[in-house]
Parts: C-alpha cells; sequence; structure tokens
C-alpha cells in the first residue's frame, strides 16, 4: 500500500493562524449557525483547537472551529450551516487510536452537553440515551436496576455511546455479549441534508415503503438495499466469519432472511461518515450474579496464546492475555498491590505472561463446575502454566481488570525516548491461528530491531500491539509505513483484519485490500448516497463523490514532528507533557476517583491534564521557534489561554499516578508559572502567600489576637480584595514542652521501638491544632513514647504558585531538620496527607539522591505495629471488643488516594482491629486543595467540585484523613468529620 506520504510538517508553520480564505470561510459558517438559533458554545481560540488536534492516536490535526452542541437541534443546524463547504467531525470521549475525530474542519464535541440518559423501560430492558453518555455512567445507572450494556471497553471511564457505536466496540467479554450494533434497537439520526432520520428494524412492508420516495431517506434505504441484495455471494465471501467483524461499513446482517433490515448495522461502525447520532435506543442484559476469575501465570507469552485454545472448552466469558513487558510496567503502577495480593510472592520462574480467565452466570453450581473444568485443563495443559489463582473476591476481581485495562496506557510510558505508539494495535485473526499469527508480527517487529507490548482478547483473537518508537525522530517515523503494509498482508493472509475493533481512522488506505475492489467501489457510492456533498469527516473509511481522497497512514502530521520542535532544555523541563499519549484517563467523571475535578466539574478539556499537557506542549515548541517563524506570532495567545487553563488546577497530583503515562500537571506547572512571571507582574496575593508560613508562625504565639486580625469586617474586606476569602480560623495545639523533641529525649531514644516523633506540618499545626493533640493521646495510650516536632514550614505553597526558589530554601531547611532527627533511628510519622507526601514527591526532587529518612503515614506506622504484634501487649482493646454501633466510611485524601491508594484500607484495619466497624470508602476531590477553595475567583468552582464529588458521601458517618477535606466539609456542609485517629482515641477512652 505504499507510496510517497508526509511524514513531517513545514518548520514552525503548522496552520495554527488560518489564512485569508479559511478565516471567511470559518466566519461565514459562524453567521449561518448563528442564524441558525444555534444554543450551544462556539470555540476559535487557539486552546480549544489545540486540544482537539490530538487524540489516542499518533497524529495531530488542528481544526479549525469547535462546537459544542447543547441540544440535539443544534446538530441539525451544524449540518444545514456546512452546506458542503465544511467538514464535519463528532467528537466522543477523544480515545481513538486511529485519528478517528481528527480534522482540519469543525469538531462537533457530544461530550460536553450531549450526556443524558433520557430513559429506562425496565420491562423492554432498553435505555434511550445521548450520544455524549458515557459507558461507565450508563453502567452505573443501570446497576442499581440490576442491568448493564455488555460490550466493555478499556477505556469505559471516558468513552461515550456514540463514539462506541462509531468503532462498533466490542471489548473484553464479546464471545458471549457480542459488540455495540447487537444492542442497538433505535437511532435517531441527522442526515447530510439537515433531515432526521428514525433508524429502527423495518420489516419487508416497511423496507419497501423507505425506498418508495425521492428524499434522501428514501435514496439511502433503497442505495443499501440495492448493494446487500446484488452483492450477497460477495459479502458471504468477504466478511470473516469472526467475532470480531469487518467494520466501516458493515455490509453483513443488514437484511435477513425474512426480508426486515436494519440499518443501524450500517451505521454502526461508520466513525461518523454517513450521518450524526442525536439519540439512541440500547437493549440491556440483566447483571449476572456471580462472577470469577482464575489469574495464570507462564513462562511464555507463547504458551499463554497457546493454553487459549485448551481453555475455551470451559466455557469462560472472556480470556485476557498480557505480555512480560506489561507485567513490567504495571509493577510501577499504583494499583500493582492488587496483584500482589492475589499471587502472593514472586515466583522463581521468569513470568513471561499472564492470563486473566473470567467466569460469570446467575448459577453457582454451574460456575463452580466450569471452575473446576478450567482447574483440570490448566492441570493436565501442554503449556505447563507456571501458577494459577482462583479469585472470586468482587473487589479485587475489579482491582484486576483496573489494570488490565491501564494496559493502554502503561506500554505509553516512554522508555528512554521511545514509548509504545499504536498504529497496528487492534488486529484480530481467527483465535485458533493467533499463535502462529502472532510469531510472525514478532518477526516483523524485531526485524526492524524494535520492543513492544502485546496483550489483549486472546479469546477472541484480537491482541493489541503498540510498538516503542521514538516519534520524535524522522527515522522512527519512517517506520511507520513500512511496518503497518507488512502487518496488514499479514493479517490478511491469517484471514484476519487490521483493524478488530478500534475502527479505521486513517487506515482508510487499506479497505480495497479487507474489502475487494468490487465491495470497496460499493461502499463508495454508498458514502456518496448518504453524503453527496462530503460533509461528514471527510477523509475518512471511503471517499464520495466530491473528490476528496481518503487521507492516507503517512499523509497526516505525526505528533512527534512538531514536538521534534521543542527546544531540548524545555523537552527536558516539561518533558510529561510530550509523553502524553492522549489515552485520555483524565477524561473520566467517576465521582470516587480523583483525577481530574477542575475537569468533571467544567467539562472543558483544556482544564483536564490532557488538555494542559497539550498546551504546555504547544507553549514550549512556539518558544523554541524562530522569531520570524509564522506560528511564532501565536507564543502570546497560548501563553495567556494556558496560565487560565492552569489557573484552576487544584494541584492535587492525581494524575501523577492515576494517569498511566504520569503526567504530573502540577509539576509542569510550577515550573511554567516560574517563567511566566519572570516576564510579568505576579498580584500581590501570590506574594502574601509566599509569607503565609513565617506569617502563620506569628498567628499561632498569639492565635487569639490573630484570628480577631483575620477575621473582622475589615479584615475580610481587604482580603476579599486581594482575593482571599472564608480563611480557616488559627488553631494550634496546645502541647506541653514535655510533649515537644528536644537533645536529651533524641539521644536517650535512640533505636528504641517505641519511641515516635510525629512530624508538625504548618496546615494541621495551625490551623486544627486539636488533631496533634488527639494523636499525640492516641499514641501515649497505646504505650508509646512519642514527642512532636515544632511546627515546620514546608513550602507547598510557593511550590504550587512556581516560587522555585523560595521552595527550595524552605525544603533544604526542613530536609536539614529532618535528616538531623532522623539520624538518631526513632520512627518518624506524618499526620497529613498532602504535605506528607510531599517527603515522598517534591522533596524527592530537591534532595536528587541525597539521603531522605523514611517518614510514615500514620496509618502504615499503626498497621504495622499491629502487624508485628507491637501493640498486643499493652493491655488496651482486643478484637472481642467491637463497637459495632456505628460503621465508619474511611475517606483519604485525593492526593493520598491517587498516590497510597491502599491508606484507606490500611486505616480501617487499623479502626477494625479495636473493634471499630470501618470500610474503605472512596470520593473525589472536596474541592478545597489548600487555598484554592479559598481563592475568591475559584470559590465557585470549589463548591461546585465539593457537591458533585463530596455532597453524598457525608450522609453516612465519614472520617477524613485530609485537612482540607475537613475544613471544606465543615464550611459548605456544617459539619466536620473527624479523622480516624479522632475516632480511634475515642473508644480507646471508652473503654479505659
Amino acid at each position: 500500500m505504499g507510496g510517497d506520504g508526509l511524514t513531517g510538517v513545514p518548520v514552525g508553520n503548522s496552520g495554527m493562524s488560518p489564512d485569508a480564505s479559511a478565516t471567511a470561510q470559518r466566519e461565514s459558517f459562524i453567521a449561518r449557525l448563528k442564524a441558525q438559533g444555534f444554543a450551544g458554545d462556539i470555540s476559535k481560540d487557539i486552546s480549544s483547537r489545540l486540544v482537539f488536534s490530538t487524540d489516542n492516536s499518533i497524529y495531530q490535526r488542528l481544526p479549525s472551529l469547535v462546537l459544542y452542541p447543547r441540544n440535539g437541534e443544534d446538530l441539525n443546524r451544524a449540518v444545514r450551516a456546512a452546506d458542503g463547504h465544511i467538514t464535519l467531525a463528532v467528537r466522543g470521549g477523544g480515545t481513538g487510536t486511529n485519528g478517528q475525530s481528527l480534522t482540519d474542519g469543525v469538531v462537533v464535541d457530544v461530550s460536553r452537553y450531549l450526556d443524558h440518559i433520557l430513559d429506562f423501560d425496565a420491562e423492554e430492558g432498553t435505555v434511550t440515551v445521548e450520544p455524549g453518555v458515557i459507558l461507565a455512567r450508563l453502567n452505573a445507572f443501570l446497576k442499581p436496576h440490576g442491568c448493564f450494556f455488555p460490550p466493555t471497553v478499556s477505556t469505559a471511564t471516558r468513552a461515550t455511546i456514540g463514539g462506541m457505536i462509531a468503532t462498533d466496540a466490542s471489548g473484553k467479554g464479546s464471545r458471549i455479549y457480542g459488540r455495540t450494533s447487537d444492542y442497538i434497537e433505535a437511532m435517531d439520526v441527522v442526515l447530510s441534508d439537515g433531515s432526521d432520520l428514525h433508524v429502527t428494524r423495518l420489516s419487508a412492508d416497511g423496507l419497501e415503503q423507505a425506498c418508495a420516495g425521492t428524499d434522501l431517506s428514501s435514496r439511502i434505504h433503497a442505495e443499501v438495499r440495492r448493494v446487500v441484495t446484488e452483492h450477497a455471494a460477495e459479502i458471504q465471501r468477504v466478511f470473516p466469519d469472526m467475532n470480531r467483524g469487518l467494520t466501516g461499513y458493515n455490509l453483513q446482517n443488514l437484511l435477513h432472511d425474512d426480508g426486515s433490515f436494519h440499518l443501524a448495522r450500517l451505521l454502526a461502525g461508520s466513525e461518523g461518515t454517513l450521518a450524526l447520532t442525536r439519540r439512541v435506543v440500547l437493549r440491556v442484559r440483566r447483571l449476572p450474579k456471580y462472577r470469577q476469575l482464575i489469574v495464570v501465570r507462564y513462562t511464555s507469552f507463547n504458551g499463554t496464546l497457546c493454553d487459549v485454545q485448551t481453555l475455551l472448552p470451559a466455557g469462560p466469558s472472556a480470556v485476557e492475555v498480557l505480555d512480560d513487558r506489561v507485567l513490567a510496567r504495571a509493577q510501577q503502577d499504583v494499583t500493582w498491590h492488587a496483584l500482589e495480593q492475589v499471587l502472593g510472592s514472586r515466583t522463581s520462574l521468569p513470568v513471561k505472561g499472564l492470563s486473566f480467565v473470567e467466569f460469570v452466570g446467575d448459577d453457582p453450581d454451574l460456575l463452580s463446575e466450569q471452575i473446576a473444568s478450567a482447574v483440570n485443563l490448566l492441570e493436565n495443559s501442554p503449556y505447563k502454566p507456571i501458577d494459577y489463582k482462583a479469585v472470586s473476591d468482587p473487589d479485587i476481581i475489579a482491582n484486576l481488570w483496573t489494570l488490565r485495562e491501564k494496559s493502554v496506557g502503561l506500554l505509553g510510558r516512554p522508555d528512554g525516548h521511545r514509548q509504545g505508539v499504536p498504529f497496528v494495535e487492534d488486529t484480530a485473526v481467527p483465535p485458533e491461528v493467533l499463535p502462529e499469527y502472532v510469531s510472525e508480527f514478532r518477526d516483523i517487529l524485531d526485524g526492524y530491531g524494535l520492543s513492544y507490548g502485546m496483550f489483549g482478547h486472546a479469546d477472541v483473537g484480537c491482541l493489541h500491539v503498540r510498538p516503542f518508537l521514538d516519534m520524535l525522530t524522522e527515522e522512527d517515523r519512517a517506520l511507520i509505513r513500512p511496518i503497518s503494509d507488512a502487518v496488514a498482508a499479514l493479517t490478511k493472509r491469517h484471514g484476519g483484519l487490521l483493524w478488530g475493533e478500534h475502527g479505521r481512522g486513517f487506515r482508510g488506505e487499506f479497505s480495497p485490500l479487507f474489502f475487494g475492489e468490487t465491495l470497496f467501489a460499493e461502499l463508495c457510492r454508498i458514502k456518496d448516497t448518504f453524503d453527496p456533498k462530503d460533509i461528514f469527516n471527510r477523509g475518512k473509511l471511503a471517499p464520495g463523490g466530491m473528490g476528496h481522497p481518503v487521507d492516507r497512514i503517512d499523509g497526516i502530521p505525526f505528533k512527534g514532528s512538531f514536538d521534534e520542535e521543542i527546544a531540548p532544555e524545555l523537552r527536558d523541563a516539561y518533558g510529561l507533557s510530550v509523553s502524553c499519549n492522549g489515552n485520555g484517563a483524565c477524561f473520566n467523571r467517576e465521582p470516587d476517583m480523583a483525577m481530574c475535578p477542575s475537569y468533571k466539574a467544567t467539562k472543558d478539556r483544556r482544564q483536564s491534564p490532557k488538555g494542559r499537557a497539550l498546551l504546555i506542549r504547544s507553549w514550549t515548541r512556539l518558544r523554541s521557534l524562530p522569531q520570524d517563524a509564522p506560528d511564532r506570532s501565536l507564543l502570546p495567545a497560548v501563553a495567556e489561554q494556558l496560565h487560565t487553563a492552569l489557573d484552576t488546577c487544584l494541584s492535587c497530583k492525581a494524575c501523577a499516578t492515576q494517569c498511566p503515562i504520569r503526567v504530573d500537571i502540577p509539576s509542569m506547572r510550577s515550573k511554567f508559572l516560574a517563567s511566566y512571571y519572570r516576564e510579568r507582574h505576579r498580584p500581590f496575593r501570590d506574594y502574601l502567600v509566599y509569607w503565609l508560613e513565617p506569617l502563620l508562625a506569628l498567628g499561632r504565639i498569639a492565635p487569639g489576637a490573630g484570628n480577631v486580625l483575620l477575621h473582622n469586617p475589615l479584615s475580610r474586606s481587604i482580603l476579599s480584595r486581594v482575593g482571599l476569602v472564608d480563611l480557616p480560623r488559627l488553631r494550634p495545639a496546645r502541647l506541653g514542652r514535655k510533649a515537644h523533641i528536644n537533645r536529651t529525649w533524641l539521644r536517650h531514644s535512640r533505636g528504641n521501638p517505641d519511641a515516635v516523633i510525629l512530624i508538625q506540618d504548618s496546615f494541621t499545626g495551625s490551623f486544627d491544632g486539636g488533631l496533634t493533640e488527639k494523636v499525640h493521646a492516641l499514641l501515649t495510650t497505646l504505650g508509646l513514647d512519642v514527642r512532636v516536632t515544632p511546627v515546620w514550614d514546608n513550602g507547598k505553597a510557593r511550590h504550587v504558585l512556581g516560587f522555585r526558589r523560595g521552595f527550595g530554601v524552605t525544603a533544604r531547611h526542613t530536609l536539614r531538620k529532618l535528616n538531623r532527627i532522623g539520624s538518631f533511628g526513632i520512627s518518624l510519622v506524618s499526620l497529613d496527607a498532602a504535605t506528607g507526601l510531599m517527603f515522598t514527591q517534591e522533596y524527592r526532587d530537591i534532595s536528587g539522591a541525597g539521603l531522605m529518612p523514611k517518614i510514615m503515614p500514620l496509618e502504615t506506622f499503626l498497621r504495622g505495629r499491629i502487624e508485628q504484634n507491637a501493640l498486643q501487649s499493652r493491655g488496651q482493646a482486643s478484637q472481642a471488643q467491637k463497637n459495632p454501633e456505628t460503621s465508619f466510611s474511611v475517606i483519604s485524601h485525593c492526593t493520598e488516594q491517587a498516590s497510597r491508594p491502599e491508606s484507606a484500607g490500611d486505616w480501617a484495619f487499623v479502626l477494625r482491629y479495636f473493634g471499630l466497624a470501618a470500610e474503605a470508602g472512596k470520593a473525589g476531590c472536596c474541592g478545597m486543595a489548600g487555598l484554592f477553595g479559598h481563592q475568591k475567583e475559584q470559590a465557585g468552582l470549589s463548591r461546585r467540585i465539593f457537591e458533585q464529588n463530596w455532597q453524598a458521601k457525608i450522609t453516612k458517618p465519614v472520617l477524613a484523613t485530609g485537612f482540607s477535606c475537613r475544613c471544606q466539609t465543615e464550611r459548605l456542609a456544617g459539619l466536620r468529620p473527624a479523622h480516624p485517629a479522632e475516632a480511634l482515641l475515642d473508644v480507646l477512652q471508652e473503654q479505659a
């Protein structure tokens, strides 16, 4: 399929500033839109266009405009306004791996407003949704009704139903559940003339009537009927008999033996090239009552693949495989602890492959038989697995599947200058030939000296492969063509498909190879009938009659060709932004997930980690360009719009761990602000915050006077003008001198296992000193010799605002004090979650390779003592002393959830040990995050985030580990959740 292609862009000219003709065309379109009464948002600013120029693919294509339709009629208005001059590309979750929704025309984003679940009919088993509804949110809605929408894609937390229809998505469990098109009952779509079409299953008579008219709908039905009737034998010959079908355009199963006809089969998988979806009626299924999983380890990936055929007779719902490259990356992820809990100790044999074998059903006896059958097959397998383990705990199963779902992102983590990239990553072949096919696939990649990761749905022959390339080099970008051609030929030879479940996108040039010339010509006629002016997603799948060619895989600019222009020193400083592969994990709207609070509350993708990373990449590129480069003129606008996007970042650092690529926006934000304000005046508030911790030290000396000074009407008015509102009241700890560390105690306590030093941070120590007092009392009650440090500055506010030099001064000063007391070998315990984690994050950057004393969170320290039986002899509460009257949900600080997901579980363990009923809870960010909630301009957003993530949680007894969480709940809900240590102390004092 080769040929000359475009593998780069003119240096410094990516079309960021459209020419006069393009600008006039865009403005004319906007005028027509407004005249039509378009009710949604229209964005032509450079930041919006940049954010929608990428997806999860290797490409970057800048749109001229972004639309956010507010209702279904807005879709009709957009089509009518396009009028044949503009191309429209509808966009949902933006997780496409092949540029499906990338365009130089107009992006129509349905995820912001068209995300409503409109109706649920329990009797009929159907749900009606708009195209922007996210799969995970749909299933959360259906779960209380005992139902679910079966296609299970790994991007479920951000994949939209419209996007799933566009690619006819399937995912895990498709061997028993099928794919999205199997569940479409009806669709309301907008045709290329702006008219509506209701798509449902038609009887033979209904089809005859649908073909009888002269309007566009009638011409469509007549043409499609002609194609599937005249070419029935060719369709039967060409379309493979596989679980993964030939999508875009699927000519199978449109016309049935009884004469009935369902156009939805064709629309599903058409990637927005035929019509726009307004709403869809989906069939749902009952949730299986039981679920079991077997995790199997192998010494070779080939053995892992071969054993799939061994296991299929047991009737699993899914068999998913991971190779050793994915496993190695998974061990660096925060979710790895779930897998370690299942598998136990490390094996002496190298683990080169892993299988997740799942069974689901409503009959526990049948499920047990299936598990027993699978175990018997494994015991007698010729491929000799290392070991296996059955899992029935739903939470552990969920964690294991989360790890599998992260595989796509994990392979995107940089390996030196290379990272796993998608371009041949969803091929599918008949499952029985998968091992042989993979062996030949490996030969292709090995021939180019590439490393790669493999994972996927082995039970249906669909494998995800991501070769590691450095897309910033012309040499590696040039490999896209020969590898794609070779894999396409290999897949065809094995009776498979180049696109097994993620759609074609820019791979439309391979359509003739898989459809054959006869059927491909008919696809072009179908496209021309549906869309004679080529309005919809021009350049994808098949050309229409307007003469616009199908895009080629090397004819679209690669992201790497833009990133190559970034100066090395900026690439080093902001490398994480370049590494962002667009997997979109930060686009989730799960209320219990920490990432990303600002995006979830605003639905503005510029305010997501991916959006911010892309703007940072663009800013660094523009700074690197010569002054006379055309794109360079956009630098001031991009810098200002990036600053605005970063203003709403709460610095919760969830992106630093929950993003599979670990795109740490707060760290890059700090660097950007330092650079940004070298050329601009800072607001006065920044300097006030810079001196906050020294000022708090003064306030702790006389907190009463400090509170009078801070909380009188005049002060509040002044602070409000500065931009600070609703500040907490000073309440330092009231502990005697004997409770503090001193040199004598440190010398005498050297190596004492029962000695503990509690580190006082400036937030808890200044505003929540009562907690410090109670933790001191708790540890004393447990028989420990506990002392507290003075309240030490941590510099967090300086770091957040980009005062990097000032932060370094504070951090080094605190590190010296920590190292001094750490040298005595006494346990060091931190209390506040957010500041405590600085010792393992920001302070590491300061200390470099230097020694850092080990500082434990309180719950880790307590759990360790319990597991070492170091508290049993204290004569305190035993497990026989239960207090079941109140059951607590422990919710950890969002930064803690992201970096230490086991934190809440550790607290629940400790509390249960002492007789309290407790479980690990989850919630997203509370909206406070240090001073964010006290910034006047962010007060509304802070409240929205709280209402979204926390409001429903406090209807039940909650224990909160974060100072911000307790403070925010008290000020917005009128109650202060206790810290777990406070609840524990109360019980121990009652029992004393």
